[in-house]
């Protein structure tokens, strides 16, 4: 019989099933569950995306195309790039298309490291990193961000992280944030800025969500001063503009790096659907009032939302950014998996605990408020009985 366990790649064995969606899959199992798990939008994708796509299956004839997307897509990211955030990036040498912006992720650890690198990474994060930094023989190091510092990354941290970890080839910037929807600010941004310019580190900067934000327009590190030439943009289509199934998405930075990483994707990709990528310019050229439209919903969810945990007695960070909440829950005197669990179990709500996204989280835990209002409400009422009732078993005031 043959042994799977010699056969297998110790790496791939080694790391851990998604937090995510261990809890998903576990309420797909339940009846009458209600999930507040999964970031995925609830809206439509909108009717000029779907038309765009429609119209190019019913009068194109659909092949392969330019490794490094369609140079019509290419040339409308650039011009989106630096309309809303005032980044300038060269369409033919400076970017490319990718399958979400996951795959862009994983391009840039595979097209960075040697065996034996560092990579920073600020946690709490998105579930990816670590393990693909792992995969690329690299080693995640992680950055805790904190509840009072409103989970953005302080140049202390980034000081005695870059004091022990002098030789780190690539530090990971995620904001607006997965899980906590924080923000960083060009105020916050100047001092890190300052220390990275004096190291050979390059930035991966993760704005899948800089189109999600509340009261404070997003920012790029890229746009400080000397970090554009430091710096990969990951960015896509799947937040904003509701196309998570579409996959789709993009790198930007250095020419250096994208041909690399390019090169990478010929090889393992070839290149993003044609289909996503031509309904994807509609979606650069004629969705900003959808998008807003769409940022508006979660705003009012958002602040729902909040003013509930107010009245069950947790305590919330107030995001600025992306579709999540990252409530402490330290109160009911379990720990995030615990509560995680006795909640899918005894009010039929899933939730994320904190831990999925680092060491960092393991008093909160996430969820997503990319749901219709009544879905929220609903889970809500829920979610006050277990906290009212655990809460007092606990003996907590």
């Amino acid at each position: 019989m043959i042994s799977y366990d010699r056969i297998l790649s110790k790496r791939a064995q080694e790391i851990k099933p998604s937090g995510i969606r261990r809890f998903f899959d576990l309420a797909e199992t339940m009846e009458g569950v209600i999930s507040l798990g999964v970031g995925e939008p609830d809206f439509r994708t909108p009717w000029a995306i779907r038309s765009a796509a429609i119209n190019t299956l019913e009068r194109q004839t659909i092949v392969y195309g330019a490794n490094s997307g369609l140079l019509q897509l290419r040339q409308e990211v650039a011009r989106f790039m630096e309309r809303r955030h005032g980044l300038s990036y060269d369409p033919a040498h400076e970017l490319f298309i990718t399958v979400g912006g996951s795959e862009a992720v994983d391009l840039t650890f595979r097209a960075l490291l040697n065996p034996g690198d560092e990579v920073l990474i600020t946690e709490p994060c998105f579930v990816c990193y670590a393990p693909l930094v792992s995969m690329a023989s690299g080693v995640p190091v992680a950055l805790p961000t904190h509840h009072e510092d409103e989970f953005r990354l302080t140049a202390d941290t980034l000081k005695a992280a870059l004091e022990a970890h002098p030789n780190a080839k690539l530090l990971v910037l995620s904001y607006p944030n997965n899980p906590t929807g924080a923000i960083m600010t060009e105020a916050d941004y100047r001092p890190l800025a300052e220390l990275i310019r004096k190291t050979d580190m390059m930035v991966l900067s993760d704005e899948i969500y800089s189109e999600l934000t509340y009261g404070t327009k997003h920012c790029s590190i890229a746009t400080l001063e000397g970090m554009h030439e430091r710096t990969i943009v990951v960015n896509g289509f799947s937040k904003a503009f509701a196309m998570t199934g579409w996959r789709l998405g993009w790198m930007a930075g250095p020419e250096p790096v994208i041909q690399q990483a390019l090169k990478i994707h010929q090889y393992g990709i070839m290149c993003a659907p044609m289909v996503s990528q031509r309904a994807a310019i509609e979606a650069l050229t004629h969705c900003d009032e959808e998008v807003s439209r769409m940022a508006e919903e979660y705003d009012h969810r958002r602040r729902y939302m909040l003013k509930r945990f107010s009245e069950m007695g947790l305590t919330c960070f107030p995001p600025a950014g992306a579709f999540y909440l990252f409530p402490c829950i330290s109160a009911t005197g379990m720990d995030a998996e615990t509560f995680c669990e006795a909640l899918l179990h005894e009010e039929k709500v899933a939730v994320v605990p904190g831990t999925a996204f680092g060491e960092s989280g393991k008093d909160h835990v996430r969820i997503s408020y990319a749901y219709s209002l009544k879905h929220l409400t609903e889970a809500a009422d829920r979610m006050e009985r277990f906290i009212r009732r655990h809460v007092k078993e606990n003996g907590a005031k």
